[in-house]
């Protein structure tokens, strides 16, 4: 996963302009926090929460069967591609 250095904040700066950081969030979809140079937490902008809790759900959906099939389907290294919800239950079926 490649993170771009604008889209990380300290836990401090997180406490003192939340505002900022929120506006962040809006701009790359998310921004990780680091407390102690450590990653701490991740704050989503609403936009790309809701475009991965339909992808949760579909997979919470899943049986064990498919949830392996789709794993099996997933590259082991290098550049990951993107995927729908169409290509995902295509992947599976």
């Amino acid at each position: 996963m490649n993170i771009s250095t604008k889209a990380i904040v300290s836990n401090s700066e997180m406490i003192k302009n939340y505002k900022g950081c929120r506006d962040k969030a809006e701009i790359f979809g998310k921004i990780f926090v680091l407390k102690n140079n450590q990653p701490d937490a991740v704050l989503f902008s609403i936009k790309e929460y809701e475009r991965l809790s339909v992808f949760i759900e579909y997979l919470e959906s899943l049986d064990e069967t498919d949830i392996s099939k789709f794993i099996a389907s997933l590259p082991k290294k290098g550049n990951r591609r993107k995927y729908s919800l169409d290509l995902l239950k295509s992947d599976i079926e």
